[in-house]
């Protein structure tokens, strides 16, 4: 992840490889999942204040195995993935994103209420991309 400052000196293409994270953050989807033996209201301080950090960080990442086809070892190109920038884009988010936290013992409901008053950055708009055109086959991909 890089701050807006450095985001904001790529080029124009580059910067199209690029994902915001308000969303992930704002929804309560990005975790931090905490360390074994530390108090949970602890946690979710520390963790809720390093959200008001990464709301603002800008993220690329590659997938080399993409183990929601099965595979069993990493096959084929590496993808560029991207990240949900509304709850449109991601129908089963409370099935997907529920699951999740039954596995990890979190909240998405409760982390979206803790960070209701996280304030939400101007996104530089070359930023998302793969959701501001291109085929809608090109967009179920990313």
């Amino acid at each position: 992840m890089i701050s807006a400052a450095v985001y904001k000196t790529l080029d124009t293409e580059e910067r199209q490889l690029w994902h915001s994270h308000v969303f992930e953050v704002k929804s309560g989807m990005l975790i931090m999942p905490g360390p074994n033996g530390l108090p949970t209201g602890v946690w979710e301080e520390a963790e809720t204040k390093e959200m008001e950090q990464v709301v603002g960080l800008y993220g690329k990442t590659y997938h080399f195995w993409q183990v929601d086809r099965g595979d069993k070892l990493p096959l084929g190109p590496a993808q560029l993935m991207m990240s949900f920038t509304n709850p449109e884009q991601f129908p089963h988010f409370k099935e997907v994103v529920g699951d999740r936290d039954r596995r990890y013992g979190v909240s998405y409901e409760q982390k979206r209420e803790k960070r209701k008053g996280i304030e939400e950055p101007d996104i530089h708009p070359d930023a998302d991309s793969v959701w501001k055109g291109g085929s809608e086959d090109e967009n179920k991909r990313q």
